[in-house]
């Protein structure tokens, strides 16, 4: 019998244990899940700044003349009309329309393009990348042991980091990434995120993520109080119910390899006008049309009237107790006070309605709780 793998350790896993965080294997990495209380590490970012490791994302580097061409082959996005020094967000399908992952791409240089990939999808992006990269006069590198990943979110971020770079922070455009120093370290300091929150992902050599790691929670800002205070180490767990009140899928449960982008509602990134042919155009085309004429199904956001937290796998159901669809992610919401679910409904109970005449509920382990059907996102920020 084959002895399962053991998880890998990110350059920071030292520090995380110090700190006494309760660590939790994810996708074949031993992660923080949280260090204490991970209602207080969401409100942190919500109200002030956390900090977050997340080196086990996955970095792979495509370089060379026809690297853009490439990535407009093996992508849905018009990848090659990225500016350097700016990023987007794409998908890599199958040839049957399906996702395979999601990812942000990087344009570093004229020639040479970052692509961060979910951990557990980091070798199936790889693989697909350098099969496809056949024909075309470019370099797919797997570069995941070249970098650790920290990242600053929180409406306090801008002044965090501002007493630690050169860089003129507030002319980093959402969704760019440019070359810096961050407390003398050499980083790129891209704008990105995943919790519904300003903030910043910071690239960096695996040997310096520790000292920028204490560099980060050194620093001082203005706290919740009014007082100095420092950044929250913040773990997976309330990473989860941020990007969930945010509205943002997560690969393995919103977006699969039986989900095409437009029924997760993310059409937009499929870009149809862009030269050449790519890999699921075909199936995609259809799925378009289908989802345009009558979207067999929707994903829409469900706040609960009970206490019951709806689970991914939950059935939905309709008031004649008939399954109407089925939750996909679903936790206590801190921001809300309320529990809330994304889910993929029947079109026909996709419309926004409360919850008295929404007529829709979740089984929670044999217990309908009534649910308001809502519009994504559950949170915005205040710009």
């Amino acid at each position: 019998m084959t002895e399962p793998a053991t998880p890998r350790r990110t350059p920071l896993d030292a520090t995380h244990r110090e700190l006494g965080a309760a660590m939790t294997d994810f996708a074949g990495w031993e992660m923080p899940l949280r260090y204490g209380s991970e209602r207080e590490e969401h409100r942190a970012v919500r109200e002030h700044v956390g900090l977050f490791d997340l080196s086990h994302m996955g970095e792979i580097t495509v370089h060379g003349p026809a690297a853009g061409e490439l990535l407009d082959h093996a992508l849905v996005g018009h990848i090659s009309a990225v500016a350097p020094g700016r990023a987007r967000y794409t998908m890599v399908c199958d040839a049957d329309g399906g996702i395979l992952d999601d990812l942000i791409v990087y344009r570093t240089a004229g020639d040479t393009f970052l692509v961060v990939a979910n951990a557990a999808n980091a070798q199936v992006v790889l693989d697909a990348l350098r099969e496809r990269a056949a024909g075309f006069d470019a370099e797919v590198r797997d570069d995941r042991e070249a970098y650790a990943l920290l990242a600053v979110q929180g409406p306090r971020a801008v002044e965090l980091l501002s007493g630690l770079t050169g860089v003129e922070l507030a002319a980093v455009k959402y969704y760019a990434g440019v070359p810096g120093t961050v407390a003398g370290v050499s980083a790129m300091i891209a704008r990105t995120g995943y919790t519904g929150e300003d903030g910043f992902e910071l690239f960096v050599a695996p040997q310096d993520a520790p000292a920028l790691w204490t560099a980060l929670m050194d620093a001082r800002v203005t706290g919740p109080e009014g007082t100095p205070a420092g950044p929250v180490p913040c773990g997976l767990s309330c990473r989860d119910t941020l990007r969930l009140e945010a509205g943002m899928p997560l690969y393995g449960h919103e977006l699969t390899r039986q989900t095409s982008p437009f029924e997760a509602g993310l059409g937009r990134v499929v870009r149809f006008d862009k030269p050449g042919d790519f890999v699921g155009r075909a199936a995609l085309e259809a799925a378009a049309r289908r989802a345009e004429a009558e979207p067999p199904r929707r994903l829409v956001g469900l706040v609960c009237d009970g206490r019951r937290v709806p689970r991914a796998g939950h059935p939905v159901v309709n008031a004649e107790g008939t399954v109407v669809g089925e939750v996909t992610s679903g936790a206590p919401s801190p921001t809300l006070g309320r529990p809330i679910a994304m889910a993929y409904v029947d079109a026909a109970h996709a419309e926004p309605a409360p919850a008295d005449a929404s007529g829709v509920a979740v089984d929670v382990r044999g217990t309908r709780e009534s649910c308001a059907v809502v519009a994504l996102p559950f949170y915005r920020r205040q710009r």
